[in-house]
């Protein structure tokens, strides 16, 4: 036979505990702006998912015509691009969009 002990339940911490802040007018604010964040951040995966898409249309007509998978030129353009807009991060963020948008060989 066994015995039910009953559930320890962790203690409900406050908004200003979640958020690290110090008051819990700045608590909400953080947690509004938390959402903001995370609703950037889907638009953000559905747009790389959608630049995948088309990047691989690109490289299927590449291909098809008798050209090469990746264009170099190209992605030197859109590092600088994301240079220039973002600072010395920016070229990190490209190539990882670049790696993404390549697809499998």
């Amino acid at each position: 036979m066994t015995s039910t002990a009953p559930a320890e339940t962790a203690p409900v911490k406050t908004a200003a505990e979640k958020t690290g802040a110090r008051t819990e007018e700045a608590a909400a604010l953080i947690d509004d702006a938390r959402a903001r964040i995370d609703t950037l951040d889907d638009r953000i995966i559905g747009l790389v998912q959608e630049r995948m898409a088309v990047s691989a249309v690109i490289q299927e007509a590449r291909i098809t015509s008798g050209g090469r998978r990746i264009s170099l030129s190209r992605e030197m353009e859109i590092l600088a691009s994301y240079r220039d807009a973002l600072g010395k991060p920016g070229t990190s963020l490209a190539m990882t969009l670049l790696e993404l948008c390549r697809g499998r060989a």
